[in-house]
């Protein structure tokens, strides 16, 4: 039991991150990998289905309510202001008088893309399969012996004939290939999760939402990980789950994970948790910052503090989208027909251009850039355009009436009722076959979730869950322990700005004068990914993971067999070597 304190540390890893996958689920990108890995595959959490729906519609999630009302563009252009007050820029609707070029760029170049330009070629997805002869691989040809592979990938290849000179169209496409199909092929786009929930609405059943998470993860773990069913089950998997899920929602996931994917054993940590070990640390206030969510909560030496949880809608693509709506206020954007909630395609060279050019700084920020047009039934265009107020954006995570945020219905509260509570006290219950699990016994249950939070800024929502703790000597050092994770982290300028405004959002009558942001230690995007496969790697004794064997006779039928909690205290041995 002493070996991890002894060995070298990336000994472990090598000797036991090799048979353990580590997957962090998120609303636009899942991050996964072995655990021996130093850094995850970073790939866009959507699928794409051949349709032959008419009229199609490029998403099946694309809602009719997205639209932003007159009441919220009075908002926003509010927010602007404050913002430009701030920055020391101009008010939304002044104009440069001294400036030394013009304010409106709009187009000043349109060409193909492959005219000299030093960014990569766009092409858009080949949606036909490809003719594959017997004497290809068998990675590229399925076995037929293997009967272990699963209904869902089994029919969602076609078969093609060695000499057949007929082209037949890809049943499915994920990752980001399945954001670059052209808008004219007949194909519908679906994102399991959103807005840190699974995506269960009118327009998405649940059994499409969870067939389509099996079908990407399955295609990770054939395509990218090499790992073929046959060998699942000499593999364990690590769920690293945001704290945004209810209990049913991590349930379903288990029961990928365990039954159709066929992993030998699972275990589950949250995202909080995790990242606190990424960076190597026991006590932090944690920001995740991601794409759709941001969310906050605290650890106090391994352990987290559920009520300290806050969760805010909005994320770095509502950051993107306010890039765009922020060029078309001031005409610098070209005049073309730019969706980044119908076009998935738009919402990608989006995320690109606020990742290259959006800081939080002082003064005006410009930038020239080229733009990227994706025309229906058209090559796709470049455009050389001076985009302006780079730096307004990134600010809305202070001010969130500048995001808007795009509506979308949270999944129907039935959904979730119609399995019992998984956090009461029935999961004490006996099981066939004798005994409880012991490995249950120590984990607190929680009888009350945090209330849904108004819309709050980032600042506000950190200082809040921090003096929820209630402890002074806590709260000061959380105060100045906090890490900024997830995508967004990563914008230029955005920990000074943190500090300073969580400074002055601390009520006066607090005994607090210091705050303190530290620098991660790797990737923000990928330290939660990182924090599970150290806790998984350093967890000897296995007591709170979950058999294949165990969760299919006990752990999916409604009202009975064991009852599944998110644990939140960190394995004894990975506590006593992270302190060694």
């Amino acid at each position: 039991m002493d070996y991890p304190k002894t060995a070298v540390p990336t000994n472990i890893f090598t000797e036991r991150g090799s048979n353990i996958v580590v997957i962090n689920p998120g609303s636009a990108n899942i991050r996964i990998g072995l655990a021996q890995h130093d850094t995850p595959l970073n790939i866009p959490h959507c699928i794409s289905r051949r349709t032959s729906q008419l009229p199609k519609r490029n998403a099946q999630d694309q809602m009719l309510n997205s639209q932003v009302t007159t009441a919220q563009h009075m908002e926003r252009e509010r927010a602007y202001d404050i913002v430009a007050s701030l920055l020391r820029i101009p008010f939304l609707d002044e104009e440069v008088a001294n400036s030394s070029y013009p304010r409106k760029m709009g187009r000043v170049d349109a060409y193909p893309p492959q005219n000299n330009m030093k960014e990569p070629v766009f092409t858009w997805t080949d949606v036909f399969e490809r003719n594959v002869p017997h004497s290809s691989t068998t990675e590229d040809v399925p076995n037929e012996d293997d009967t272990s592979e699963s209904p869902t990938l089994k029919e969602s290849k076609i078969k093609v004939e060695p000499n057949s000179s007929e082209r037949k169209y890809r049943e499915y496409i994920c990752g980001e290939e399945a954001l670059r199909i052209s808008p004219t092929e007949p194909y519908c786009l679906r994102r399991p999760i959103r807005r840190g929930h699974l995506n269960v609405s009118q327009y998405y059943p649940t059994q499409q939402v969870l067939e389509d998470l099996h079908t990407i993860w399955e295609w990770i773990l054939d395509e990218k990980l090499h790992i073929s069913h046959r060998e699942r089950s000499m593999y364990s998997a690590i769920l690293v789950i945001p704290e945004t899920f209810d209990n049913r929602e991590i349930k379903e996931m288990l029961s990928i994970v365990l039954r159709d994917l066929r992993f030998g054993s699972a275990v589950v940590h949250q995202e909080g948790l995790a990242a606190v070990f990424g960076n190597g640390l026991s006590t932090a206030c944690i920001v995740n910052m991601g794409a759709q969510v941001t969310s906050v909560i605290c650890v106090e030496d391994g352990v987290v503090l559920p009520t300290t949880q806050i969760s805010l809608r909005f994320g770095g693509e509502d950051i993107s989208r306010c890039l765009l709506w922020t060029q078309r206020h001031h005409q610098t954007w070209p005049p073309i027909r730019t969706d980044a909630l119908s076009k998935p395609v738009d919402l990608l060279m989006l995320n690109r251009l606020k990742e290259s050019y959006c800081q939080i700084k002082e003064g005006e920020v410009e930038a020239v850039a080229m733009v990227h047009s994706y025309e229906d039934g058209m090559q796709p265009g470049s455009h050389k355009t001076r985009l302006t107020a780079l730096n307004v954006p990134p600010m809305g995570l202070f001010y969130p009436m500048l995001l808007v945020p795009d509506v979308y219905p949270p999944p129907p509260r039935s959904w979730f009722n119609d399995y019992d509570d998984m956090l009461e006290d029935t999961w004490h219950m006996d099981f066939p076959g004798g005994g409880a699990y012991p490995m249950w016994e120590s984990y607190p249950v929680f009888q009350t979730k945090p209330k849904k939070e108004d819309i709050i800024g980032l600042a506000e929502a950190i200082t809040k869950s921090i003096l929820l703790t209630g402890r002074i000597e806590l709260q000061r050092k959380l105060f100045c322990s906090m890490q900024l994770i997830g995508g967004a982290a990563s914008i230029y300028g955005l920990i000074p700005a943190v500090e300073e405004r969580v400074l002055h959002a601390i009520p006066s009558h607090e005994a607090i004068d210091t705050v303190e942001v530290l620098q991660s230690r790797t990737n923000p995007a990928f330290v939660s990914w990182k924090g599970g496969a150290i806790l998984g790697i350093l967890d000897i004794s296995r007591e709170a993971w979950i058999h294949r064997e165990d969760w299919i006779k006990n752990g999916i039928h409604i009202g009975s067999g064991r009852k599944y909690k998110d644990s939140c205290y960190l394995q004894a041995q990975a506590m006593c070597y992270l302190n060694s």
